[in-house]
């Protein structure tokens, strides 16, 4: 795969629904019916700990049914203010739940709705073809070199068999061939069966036209064992975490497919990811290589080697040059962390990891220096020996 340096200077930012589209939208407030505001009401002025506790021990939400996984809680149990530590745990789930409804307004609620039940419907349906991928096999789907550094978890191990083209980029083998086969049979026994059924699919994102969520028909337990065992150690204390690297709790899972007949070409833009991995899963192709530019916040957004996973953060803006012939089929895991998200709300400027950020934050410093060199020039013109 190959990747591309800087590309022409587009800022536009491109506009998509929140949820499975490619862009973010701002959180609104909101308390889902039903929920007692008496219960969190004193709390509601905390804010939560920009770093975890690291100490605190999460309670159990393993029995927690709803929209999130309970890792998600137990994740943001640490970040909760010093007061609510020792809360009951309804009161602590009540505010938990109240933060995260922030990001999830009614109508996207319902939304969601939907496509649970169009997933039910699927998962009571369709027929796996190989039913091995539905669940983890480690040796059988990564690579050994892989492995090994993944047991390792240290920066020198990963860096090992990585490459960085673009800072903040790397790119480095990761699956075996026999799994991404497996993989794109599996997309297309699923396209056939949908065709065979006259089903309606629902597409990865408001950009791609063609390719399939692979959460919907089974397999999202799989890729957040994949996530939390395979991505998470690498962005986590390694490579990207002053984006939420560290706190990674859920994802969405898709492909997508390029070619004559399919998506020639994916415009600039940023994913709706803190993480994304990108693995090129064939087939024979030409053209269609990734390009990057710099990394932005929400407020400054606007084939050789077939299985070569890539991995940056979700707000690096890049895109894909129109492919000249063949098909090419891509694996797209966009890693999210609600523990981030949650945090970005009490900060007006990224300068860790947003270039145009960083560029003002030097601007207000260099102005600050003219300002204090041109005060300082007047106060000896002023001074008498």
């Amino acid at each position: 795969m190959a990747l591309d340096g800087p590309a022409e200077r587009r800022d536009e930012l491109v506009q998509v629904e929140m949820g499975n589209g490619n862009g973010v939208a701002p959180p609104q407030p909101l308390r889902p019916a039903g929920r007692p505001a008496a219960a969190t009401a004193p709390y509601l002025d905390r804010r939560l700990r920009l770093n975890p506790n690291a100490e605190h021990k999460p309670q159990d939400y393993s029995d927690v049914r709803g929209e999130y996984a309970p890792v998600v809680y137990s994740a943001l149990e640490r970040h909760l203010p010093p007061s609510l530590l020792d809360a009951d745990r309804d009161v602590k789930l009540h505010f938990m739940r109240d933060i995260l409804a922030r990001y999830w307004p009614q109508g996207e609620r319902n939304k969601v709705q939907r496509h649970k039940e169009y997933r039910q419907r699927i998962l009571h349906l369709y027929k796996p073809l190989h039913e091995e991928l539905y669940n983890m096999h480690p040796s059988e789907f990564f690579l050994p070199t892989f492995l090994e550094a993944v047991r390792s978890n240290s920066e020198e191990s990963f860096r090992s068999f990585m490459t960085e083209p673009i800072p903040g980029v790397y790119t480095f083998a990761m699956l075996q061939p026999t799994f991404c086969e497996m993989l794109l049979e599996e997309v297309e026994n699923f396209e056939k069966w949908v065709h065979a059924m006259k089903f309606k699919i629902m597409r990865p994102n408001t950009m791609n036209k063609y390719g399939a969520v692979l959460d919907d028909f089974g397999l999202e337990a799989m890729l957040n064992q994949f996530m939390e065992q395979f991505v998470a150690p690498i962005s986590r204390g390694f490579f990207y975490p002053e984006v939420g690297g560290g706190t990674l709790d859920s994802h969405h899972a898709f492909v997508v497919e390029y070619g004559k007949d399919r998506d020639v070409e994916l415009g600039f833009h940023v994913d709706d990811s803190e993480v994304t991995l990108n693995v090129c899963l064939g087939k024979q192709f030409s053209g269609g290589e990734l390009y990057f530019r710099g990394i932005r916040c929400e407020n400054h957004v606007n084939s050789e080697t077939q299985h070569e996973a890539v991995l940056h953060r979700g707000r690096h803006r890049h895109g894909a040059r129109a492919i000249s012939s063949g098909l090419r089929i891509n694996l797209l895991l966009w890693c999210r962390s609600s523990v981030f998200r949650e945090m970005k709300k009490y900060q007006k400027d990224f300068p860790t990891w947003c270039g145009e950020c960083q560029r003002e934050k030097r601007g207000r410093q260099s102005q600050c220096v003219k300002a204090t060199k041109m005060a300082f020039l007047r106060g000896a013109g002023g001074a008498t020996i």
